[in-house]
């Protein structure tokens, strides 16, 4: 990582360098189309979220540059407000096709499911990355809009998780998202599902504990993520009736999966060192995932620079620093690429295993046994 920023903090306020972010807006209206004219433009929205950008990245090609991290709020006013502008966009995108989509006599039943599969791609890929940069900043609506987004997909939990286990926990056995060493996503994925919501919610109950109040307590957040989900599944059948319900159940169900595939993959077989006693090293950026490509990153928020936000987590999007692949290490395609290579376990391992053995030689060639870290059988950290 450079001393001394690439961008300066004079570069950063300005607009021009803030629009390539907000290319994530231009997929509300595909939505619509797609909508509205039926047939082939069904797959619009995976198309441009998988492909079109899987081909950005091959010709753009790598961003490396870093900003000033002087930059303060004011001078980040374009890129903060995209994932403003992001949540009442997505929120009258879901619901007005839920009323729209099952009165809409053009649509057949399966492009009606397949319209919401990429609905639920969208509400995935973009609306919960823009929950989780919301969910790290201190300001309340920021913070309220996160739980927003993540109540239109029926996965409230994953702030909890996110914030109090994996940022603690990350590379270690005590991690439910953090992938271990051979595991297939095949296998990782109901593990996770199962695992998350009871280490989040133990969490929360945990905190209370210390407080000395009952998990009853109405400060538990859980009371809000339930009542928020459940304003959204009434307005769902109150629009769309019990096929609006449904539809809405079927885009949350395809959005969770899209999150945990991101999950599988931004850690997958690293780990810290256990140092004994249930102690382990600190987070370092080595610890992460890390990929600087430049069309991704546009449409993710910069979110494959991974290993500056676990490093720095309240680091705000436009700031997140780029680690060389002597501090971190490094994916050989963006997100979309290896989201979709992730769905064939072979493949996978393939393609990630000798380079995970190789950050084992770079990072701890005094590890010679690596057997209860493939199986997350070190100690739990205290």
């Amino acid at each position: 990582m450079n001393q001394y920023p690439d961008i300066s903090r004079a570069e950063v306020s300005q607009l021009s360098r803030a629009l390539p972010f907000w290319l994530s807006l231009g997929l509300i209206p595909l939505a619509w189309i797609a909508a509205m004219s039926g047939g082939w433009t069904i797959a619009l929205l995976p198309l441009v979220t998988w492909f079109l950008f899987s081909v950005l990245d091959a010709v753009l090609g790598l961003n490396l540059d870093n900003a000033d991290l002087e930059a303060d709020d004011d001078d980040l006013y374009w890129y903060r407000l995209v994932t403003l502008i992001w949540v009442p966009a997505q929120f009258l995108t879901v619901f007005g096709l839920i009323w729209y989509v099952p009165q809409a006599e053009h649509l057949g039943t399966f492009e009606r499911i397949a319209l919401f599969f990429g609905v639920g791609v969208m509400t995935g890929t973009i609306g919960i990355n823009y929950s989780h940069e919301l969910m790290h900043q201190k300001n309340k609506l920021e913070r309220f809009l996160a739980d927003v987004l993540l109540a239109m997909v029926l996965y409230s939990h994953f702030r909890s998780e996110h914030l109090l286990v994996h940022h603690r926990y990350v590379a270690t056995p005590r991690d439910t998202v953090t992938a271990r060493y051979n595991e297939g996503f095949h296998r990782f994925y109901p593990r996770v599902l199962r695992e998350s919501l009871h280490s989040a919610f133990k969490a929360e109950a945990e905190m209370l504990a210390r407080k000395k109040l009952p998990w009853t307590d109405f400060s538990n957040p859980f009371f809000k993520y339930w009542g928020l989900q459940g304003l959204c599944l009434i307005l769902a059948l109150m629009l769309g009736g019990w096929s609006g319900v449904m539809l809405f159940m079927f885009q949350a169900g395809v959005a969770i999966w899209q999150l945990e595939l991101v999950n599988y993959i931004e850690h997958y077989g690293l780990t810290r060192k256990h140092l004994g006693h249930g102690k382990y090293e600190h987070v370092k950026p080595h610890h992460s995932w890390n990929a600087a490509h430049k069309a991704s990153n546009w449409l993710l928020i910069n979110l494959q620079r991974h290993s500056d936000h676990h490093y720095k987590p309240d680091r705000r999007f436009p700031l997140l620093q780029n680690h060389g692949s002597d501090e971190a290490p490094q994916l050989p395609f963006g997100y979309p690429v290896m989201t979709m290579a992730a769905m064939f376990p072979p493949l996978w391992r393939r393609i990630m295993n000798p380079r995970v053995r190789v950050w084992r030689g770079m990072y701890y060639p005094e590890i010679t046994d690596w057997s209860d870290y493939n199986k997350h059988l070190t100690p739990p950290p205290r």
